[in-house]
């Protein structure tokens, strides 16, 4: 009889813990649905604005950045700005794509983590002359994703891409 009070004492315990828990556990399910609908709507982003380089509708690929968009490009030099970001893309003989591998969103702040592979090819069509890896930040505002800061790191060349100087001081 002493056992069975016993269990019943501990599974009694056990549910109050349980109970006392479970707005917090709730709370973290629902950060956590939030979380990956919200890194479903950071790769459908990316893919539409990887469409809209391919497209070169300029507007478009700018849409994604923050005005004050800061990124590092493959080869080291870092562009400021969403214009200067865009201008790069204008008469650009060189398709890139980004490739996302990994979405990751903060359940504390409005922030985003994603990384994954770039390539860039002749716009005419042909196989990569520059490939990489890429980090890039996004920020949620006014209920939209926009990438805040990007980092690419060119790890391959082949052809022509392998001419091109890197930006770094000797």
């Amino acid at each position: 009889m002493r056992a069975l009070r016993h269990s019943l004492i501990t599974c009694s315990a056990a549910l109050l813990v349980l109970f006392a828990a479970s707005p917090r556990l709730v709370a973290a399910q629902g950060r956590s649905a939030e979380a990956k609908s919200d890194a479903a709507a950071i790769r459908a982003a990316r893919l539409a604005q990887n469409a809209a380089i391919v497209a070169n509708n300029l507007d478009q690929i700018a849409s994604y950045w923050t005005d004050d968009v800061t990124i590092t490009r493959g080869l080291g030099a870092i562009v400021q700005g969403r214009a200067a970001y865009r201008q790069l893309f204008v008469g650009d003989t060189i398709t890139y794509e980004r490739t996302p591998a990994r979405v990751v969103v903060s359940t504390a702040w409005p922030l985003a983590f994603e990384t994954g592979t770039w390539t860039g090819r002749p716009a005419n069509g042909g196989k990569p002359v520059i490939r990489g890896s890429y980090s890039a930040q996004w920020l949620k505002r006014d209920g939209r994703w926009l990438i805040h800061s990007e980092v690419f790191v060119a790890l391959g060349c082949a052809g022509a891409g392998c001419a091109w100087p890197t930006t770094f001081p000797k």
